[in-house]
């Protein structure tokens, strides 16, 4: 996050590179950097004859080299943006002698989604020399929540930890979703405001007591009752809870159990980062690793691929999610 701050102010300031490169698995930061190109290098007027935006799909190297050496029309420069260009993946060396040797007046921004450049190939080290080259790494799940808090500190706003991880755990690491929520329950809450579970469940519609974050935590300590509860509620609401995604989930947390059991130092700090979560997480871990050991872990592990399989319409007969459901917690408890 902080590389792409310095990008963006390094824009302000008018440091403008002719060529940025962005590639990697987190599709946010490059949408973040390439939007801020397209709306801020050139002014409106500008726009009209200097800004290209063009797809990977329907263009090849040879084209963006011609747009890109292209001189602008009453302006300083011109901006030539290329979305998806994973799609020119085998060909996407032949930009070497480009970016050997970019246009001055162009800033041409290849964005390269979903994709990891070959750091030994030539094209790599020369956009490292004559660019901007960015990777945007794909966040942990334990780091989200730490991400979440920074977005939202920067906006004026705080969150409960709680708050945080149910947003994590319902909408996963995917960035983009995640800050479309945010930006809604900023517009809605008074600035200065803690997000809670609550503003969560009014306004994302995430229920704070019947989710799969509480559902995990409920199996672990083999809380009976409440994962029936839970389990009944997402049975009369399985739109909003996927039998999928709960499946997904479970097998997460029970195939980073198992690994738990396999850990020799099993201090709060070791376990954090041997199965890469949230501090918060270890004591639940910890009753969940008493209540299951290794041999049951292992076998619910296996379990959880069969009912995957069931979810998808592999061998259920089209069983509705509510009696997967229940055949499932009955062979976890």
């Amino acid at each position: 996050m902080e590389e792409v701050k310095q990008i963006v102010a390094n824009i302000r300031k008018g440091n403008i590179s002719p060529l940025y490169f962005l590639f990697g698995e987190e599709p946010y930061y490059i949408d973040m950097i390439s939007q801020f190109i397209e709306k801020n290098v050139l002014s409106e007027e500008e726009k009209g004859f200097n800004q290209m935006v063009l797809y990977g799909k329907d263009v090849n190297i040879d084209e963006i080299v011609g747009q890109a050496k292209r001189y602008p029309m009453m302006s300083e420069r011109q901006v030539v943006i290329v979305k998806e260009a994973q799609d020119l993946s085998r060909t996407i060396e032949q930009l070497i002698h480009y970016a050997e040797n970019p246009q001055p007046t162009t800033v041409l921004v290849i964005c390269y989604k979903y994709k990891k450049l070959d750091k030994r190939k030539k094209l790599y080290k020369v956009v490292q020399k004559n660019g901007v080259l960015f990777e945007s790494k794909k966040l942990y799940e334990n780091q989200v929540s730490d991400w979440i808090r920074k977005v939202l500190q920067s906006k004026g706003y705080s969150i409960s930890h709680k708050a945080s991880i149910l947003l994590v755990e319902n909408l996963g690491t995917d960035l983009s979703r995640i800050s479309k929520e945010l930006v809604k329950l900023t517009m809605i809450l008074p600035k200065e405001s803690q997000i809670t579970s609550e503003n969560i469940e009014e306004h994302i519609g995430i229920s704070k007591d019947y989710n799969n974050f509480e559902l995990k935590k409920a199996i672990g300590e083999r809380d009976v009752l409440k994962a029936y509860k839970i389990i009944n509620y997402f049975s009369q609401n399985p739109k909003d809870n996927p039998f999928v995604l709960t499946v997904t989930l479970l097998h997460s947390f029970f195939s980073q159990l198992l690994q738990y059991h396999g850990l020799n130092d099993r201090s709060p700090k070791n376990v954090a980062s041997a199965l890469r979560i949230n501090p918060y997480f270890v004591e639940e871990y910890q009753v969940a690793a008493r209540n299951y050991p290794m041999k049951k872990v292992s076998a619910i592990v296996s379990h959880l691929r069969e009912m995957d399989l069931k979810g998808k319409g592999v061998g259920a007969n089209a069983l509705p999610s509510s009696d997967l459901l229940k055949e499932l917690l009955v062979n976890i408890l």
